[in-house]
């Protein structure tokens, strides 16, 4: 194989690589965005489930207070009953009496009826606190995670930067600039092996006499095809373990 297509190819990985890096880099801080939304999503349940307690208890405090007032209220009508003059008056201290017993009961009822609903609050704040804390900690590790992948990408990406430049500083210059021509017009990808007579790239199936030109590797040839550059791999030879072993006995 030519030298400078040895060069191509591997200026190719470079850029392969370089485009993986590039990517999940600029993937990250998204990665970041979507795990921060998600616990910004649960800690506002955590807050509408501590605002319906807080509503709760408010109501509940109030409800309290309001039958307190309603006991006060009983006190003084019962003192004031004992000044009444007539039976009317008398009876009319009694219904007020009994009205504000009506209002203890319902209150009474309300605050029951608050309690059984405190009850599931308590716990969904409790079990919403205890995920969170546990959420929040498992977001920072991802966080810190992300940013430490980050800076290891970005490390390679420079050490690849700096080994790209030693490669065009040595691969031909109307060869590299047919690379770069090719690489923008064919998505990043300029170079393409030849597998089974075809292109590896676009899958065409090439000439005959133009595949045992390639194969031969005297020239830079591309794809009639796709116009990628292509290059040809020779089949590894595997030596016959099996042979080697029978020698050995032998020998």
């Amino acid at each position: 194989m030519l030298p400078d297509l040895e060069l191509a190819i591997r200026l190719q990985q470079l850029d392969n690589r370089a485009g993986e890096l590039t990517r999940e880099i600029g993937s990250l801080p998204k990665h970041i965005a979507e795990i921060e939304k998600r616990l910004e999503s649960h800690t506002r349940k955590l807050d509408a489930d501590r605002a319906a307690l807080a509503a709760n208890q408010r109501d509940r405090k109030k409800t309290e207070s309001d039958n307190q007032l309603q006991e006060q209220k009983i006190g003084k009508l019962r003192d004031q009953m004992l000044d009444a003059k007539t039976n009317d008056q008398y009876r009319a201290f009694q219904h007020e009496i009994e009205f504000c017993e009506k209002e203890i009961r319902r209150g009474e009822d309300r605050i029951l009826e608050l309690m059984g609903e405190s009850e599931p609050l308590e716990k969904n704040v409790k079990a919403a606190e205890a995920a969170l804390k546990e959420e929040k900690a498992q977001v920072e590790g991802e966080k810190q995670q992300a940013i430490g992948r980050t800076a290891e990408d970005k490390k390679t990406l420079e050490q690849i930067k700096q080994e790209r430049s030693q490669i065009v500083a040595r691969l031909n210059a109307n060869l590299y600039r047919q690379y770069e021509r090719i690489r923008k017009a064919r998505r990043g990808i300029a170079i393409a092996e030849a597998v089974d007579g075809r292109c590896g790239a676009c899958h065409m199936a090439m000439r005959l006499q133009f595949f045992q030109d390639l194969k031969r590797g005297e020239q830079v040839m591309t794809c009639e095809s796709c116009s990628r550059i292509l290059y040809y791999q020779p089949p590894v030879e595997t030596e016959d373990i099996a042979g080697e072993s029978a020698s050995a006995v032998q020998g």
